[in-house]
């Protein structure tokens, strides 16, 4: 018979394991991902896809005479929208009667009556 002493039940207990360090090379690191994950849909993908619409909306309501920047920082008036091929025509100079043909995509933005009144303001 042996002697019971308190070496044999360390001896035959089960090695602890330390649940930090048990998570793996990248175990500490997920939940700040799903944090930045989150961040960048909130600061940058929702933006843009409200940009997107408002743009498409734009584009969609575009009719003859509304005034237009292309994508280059041409300033036009619309004289033909055809939708079906993808093309508007601008006329860009008055004196000459200068036309542009341009496709939807490199239409900027819509000019309206604000922002004429306001460019006209910063002018003078």
């Amino acid at each position: 018979m042996t002697a019971f002493t308190g070496w044999n039940l360390l001896a035959e207990a089960e090695p602890v394991v330390d649940p930090v360090q048990n998570r793996g090379p990248f175990g500490g690191l997920w939940p700040a991902m799903i944090v930045i994950m989150i961040l960048y849909f909130v600061l940058f993908l929702r933006p843009q896809r409200k940009r997107d619409t408002a743009h498409r909306t734009q584009l969609e309501a575009l009719k003859k005479n509304d005034r237009v920047v292309t994508i280059g920082g041409i300033y036009g008036t619309v004289t033909n929208v055809q939708r079906e091929s993808d093309e508007v025509t601008l006329k860009v100079d008055e004196a000459t009667n200068a036309k542009l043909r341009v496709t939807f995509g490199s239409i900027a933005r819509v000019i309206t009556e604000d922002d004429a009144e306001g460019s006209s303001a910063a002018k003078t």
